[in-house]
């Protein structure tokens, strides 16, 4: 899943960034609020994590603006502001959820899972298709129940792909929820991907295959179904 972390403190917005990465999101970061607007204005994300004290301009507007044009995205808010005021504000303001600093990077992981299982949210738990099964919650993809040890991208471009089995997915639509805006994409990273994974799960025995939908994207299909 595609996140954005709004955090201006470097050092932290990289740790997060980091660990969300090995978590299996893909994750956008800026450290103002007008790149969050301008991120949030270009790209879908299933989920928003934002920091309060940002140095141009409250955290609080952007979400409240977010939720005045009917933006339902998950928010969660990270922030030092202890106060039991502070924290109602938040959640009036129309935030999800409520996470002080300092945190435990698996709090934080934990939570976002909790907030896109949710009905309104984009995570169900267990992906299945064919004989392949992804665990989402603990990143683990199996084939016929033996493991099947997949990068970090690789799973999220798997998990895309099982979420619209059976349905041609546009390119584009797949090369957002891989890649954050500050990977070093070239016009065929997706298909040098698309390879690998495919190599990996025809090695593991998957009874299906991706299908390339020429001039639109791509298809995971079962092939026994």
């Amino acid at each position: 899943m595609r996140l954005l972390l709004i955090e201006d403190e470097t050092s932290l917005l990289d740790l997060i960034q980091r660990n969300l990465a090995r978590a299996g999101f893909t994750v956008d970061a800026v450290d103002t609020a007008d790149l969050a607007r301008s991120a949030l204005s270009t790209s879908r994300y299933d989920a928003v994590i934002l920091d309060l004290g940002l140095p141009d301009e409250d955290g609080l507007v952007v979400l409240r603006e977010m939720r005045s044009r009917r933006d339902t995205t998950p928010v969660l808010i990270l922030t030092a502001r202890d106060d039991v005021e502070d924290r109602v504000t938040g959640l009036n303001s129309g935030a999800d959820d409520y996470l002080l600093k300092p945190f435990a990077i698996p709090e934080l992981v934990a939570r976002l899972k909790a907030l896109l299982r949710r009905p309104s949210g984009a995570l169900g738990v267990v992906l299945e298709a064919g004989n392949i099964r992804f665990d989402t919650a603990g990143r683990e993809v199996t084939v016929d129940g033996k493991p099947l040890a997949l990068t970090a991208r690789e799973m999220t471009l798997l998990e895309n792909l099982l979420r619209r089995s059976g349905r041609v997915i546009p390119k584009r639509h797949l090369e957002e929820r891989v890649y954050g805006f500050d990977d070093d994409v070239t016009p065929n990273s997706l298909e040098v991907l698309l390879h690998r994974l495919r190599r990996k799960l025809a090695g593991g025995g998957f009874s299906g295959e991706i299908h390339t939908v020429r001039g639109v994207g791509y298809m995971l299909a079962d092939n026994a179904a």
